[in-house]
Parts: structure tokens; sequence; C-alpha cells
């Protein structure tokens, strides 16, 4: 079939179609400090061209670790094609479908996420360093879902490829580390990292289970201003909720301020994980009050669930052991402990019972499967001091 005068040729077409993505390119390299907006409207553009027309990525690597550095997540995939049945055949159309996959999952159940980086992953379509962005963040949804080995193996390739996501990889050990209670090598992971490895909220995730809040909430400070001098929206948004969450166990007043604070560090973010922090947070900062904790929990644990956020699920559960053995209410300490048995039985986390058997002045009925860094002595000791000076807040509140 021949082509008239006035209607281009396929030729014409992806002539055009370079040229356009050129110039965005362009707009995103001359865009000023970290103008979100510029950046979300040239990738969504640029994505669709690169796809359609089978362009290479060029400019769009670049603009990809720009998007995800600094965890907004906002929608960024582009329409579908209504000509094809959605199979990824090119790097654009795998990059398509690692950002809008990375965006989903604040949406979506960590298994779909899981799932659909596997598939991108499985491509082989994407240049090195962004196959390593698949990686690890197929490794971040592993460990959200408590596959922690599967999880492991993914950190360790990308922390041994030493690219860009190296650091982040590195404090991924440490997380599992954390995770089975291996709070020794997790720590002395942690001083490894530095700022690109977000060393302080590392620091911080290890002192709060050992009931160290006088020590946990300024490290979170600390992440969290380095966050902000470093621009890093998401990041700052997390130091802050978590900051709250381990003052809540403290000082409910101090931590109302510093909830409020955090959810305006939210405003504009799409962080699931983070928002479930802060309700969690208000949990336990209300913890022994006479308000519906139970009927809040419960709403609270459902949305959990459709998240498939297992950190969340027990978090959940201790912020409510919490508040029971404020309570004094034996059987509900001993509820929330079967629930968090059932949650741990992987191992992730297992010492959270051991925390709970803590509050609640109990005898373990089995060693802890923490290696607690100042010993399971001054670990029982400051969690059961949370609870008696809550206890006499309550006592003396007007």
């Amino acid at each position: 079939m021949e082509h008239s005068d006035c209607e281009p040729a396929p030729d014409d077409w992806e002539y055009a179609a370079q040229r356009a993505l050129a110039a965005l390119g362009e707009q995103f390299e001359t865009r000023t400090g970290r103008d979100r907006m510029l950046l979300v409207g040239c990738l969504r553009q640029g994505l669709a061209m690169a796809r359609d027309f089978r362009l290479d990525l060029g400019w769009l690597t670049e603009a990809a670790w720009a998007y995800v550095s600094d965890s907004v997540w906002e929608p960024l995939a582009p329409p579908a094609r209504s000509d094809t049945d959605g199979t990824m055949t090119t790097a654009a159309d795998a990059l398509v479908e690692l950002l809008a996959t990375l965006a989903r999952r604040q949406h979506e159940h960590r298994s779909i996420t899981a799932s659909r980086l596997t598939a991108v992953a499985g491509t082989g379509l994407l240049p090195a360093e962004l196959h390593e962005m698949a990686l690890y963040y197929l490794a971040k949804a592993q460990r959200d879902l408590g596959d922690s080995a599967a999880s492991r193996h993914g950190m360790q390739l990308v922390a041994d490829g030493n690219g860009r996501l190296a650091p982040a990889a590195r404090r991924g050990l440490a997380h599992l580390a954390r995770l089975v209670g291996g709070f020794p090598t997790a720590y002395n992971v942690a001083q490894t990292l530095g700022w690109e490895g977000r060393r302080h909220r590392v620091e911080g995730d290890i002192l709060w289970p050992h009931g160290d809040m006088d020590r946990a909430a300024p490290a979170y400070a600390t992440a969290r201003d380095q966050a902000e001098q470093h621009g890093i929206a998401g990041e700052r948004a997390t130091s802050q909720a978590q900051r709250a969450f381990a003052l809540a166990f403290t000082d409910p007043t101090t931590a109302a301020d510093e909830l409020h604070l955090a959810q305006q560090l939210l405003t504009g973010l799409d962080l699931r994980a983070t928002t479930l922090a802060t309700r969690i947070a208000a949990l336990v900062a209300d913890a022994g009050s006479t308000g519906d904790l139970t009927g809040r929990a419960h709403a609270l644990r459902t949305d959990i669930d459709s998240s498939g956020l297992t950190a969340a699920q027990a978090a959940l559960e201790l912020a409510l052991c919490f508040h029971h053995a404020v309570l004094g209410s034996h059987d509900e300490v001993t509820s929330t402990i079967l629930r968090l048995r059932n949650l741990t039985r992987s191992g992730d986390y297992a010492y959270y019972t051991a925390i709970a058997h803590f509050m609640a002045n109990r005898t373990l009925d089995a060693p802890s499967p923490a290696r607690w860094t100042d010993g399971e002595a001054a670990t029982r000791e400051r969690w059961r001091t949370l609870v008696t000076a809550r206890q006499r807040h309550l006592h003396h509140a007007p």
C-alpha cells in the first residue's frame, strides 16, 4: 500500500517520535532541582513514545532513576495500547511495566507486586542497571511477604553488583538480619551504611525493639533531617513516622505533635507502609485509654491484610499487646501473644512474642530467638518500664 503525500510513512512517524522524545529529554535534563511534576510528565510521555515506536531508552534510564530516588510514586503508566496483548518485547515495554508496578504497589497486595516484578526481571530486556532496579524491588516485596530467603538472595545479588542500589541492598540485608533477631549483626552492618544506606533509620529500627526509645527517636530525627537536606521527601516522611512510633510508647503528648508532622510530610505522597505506620503509632499513643482501640485495630487489620505487609501485621499486634499490658488485661495479652506466634511462625519477627512477654512481665515459655545487643534482662526491663510508666501517666491524668 502506497502512502499519499499527506499521510506520513511509518519511517516518518518514527523519525517524528525520535525528535519528540529528544525534545522531552532536553526538558528533563534542564529541569531545576527536583521538579517532580515536570519529571513525571516527561517520563509518562517519553515512555509512551519509546514503547509505541520501539525506540532506545536513552535519557529515560536516568529519568527512571530520578523517579525512584525519593519514593513518591505518582501514577506513571501511559495508556495501554489496544493493538497488543501486553507482552513485553522491548526494553521500553519492560521499563513501563517496572515503573508502573512500583507505583501500583502502594495500592495492591505485595504478592501482585512480586509477580509483576518477577515477570519484568525474567524478560532480560532491561539494561543491567535497570534490571538491578527490578531485582532490588522484587527483593523488597519478597521481604514484605515474609519470603526472607528469596529476599536475602536478591539483596545479596544487588549488593555484590556495587551499582546504584548497592547501599540500599546492604540496608536490606541489615533489615533481614534484624527480622530474625540478629541485632548485633544488623547494628554492625548499619555502621557501614552512611547516608545512602540510611544508617540512622536502620539504627532506629534496631533500637526500638530493645525498648530503647530514648535513642531510637533521636536516630529517626537525624534520618529525617538528613533526608530533608537531600530533598528526599519519601524518606523524610518515613523517618518522621518511625520517630512518632517510637515516641508513642514514651510520651503520648509529644507523639501527637510528631504524628501531626508525619501526616503533614505525607501530604501529596503515596506511601502505604508509612501511612499504616502512623496509624499504628496513633494506637500506641492511646494505649491504656478507654476509647475503642479494639475497633480501630480491627479496621486497621483489614487494611493491613489487603496490603500483604507482614511487618505491619506484627507491629499492630505488638501495639495491641502494649495496650492490654497497660490495662493489665491478662486474657487479652494471652490472645495477642497467640496471634503474634501465628504471624511469626516463619521466624521473622518471632522476637515480638518475647517483647510481648516483657511488656506483661511474663516468663518466656522458651528462650528468645533474638540476640539482644545488651542482653535480654536489659531489654525486658526497658519494655516493662514503658508499661508501668504509661500506667502512672494514666493514673495521674486529669
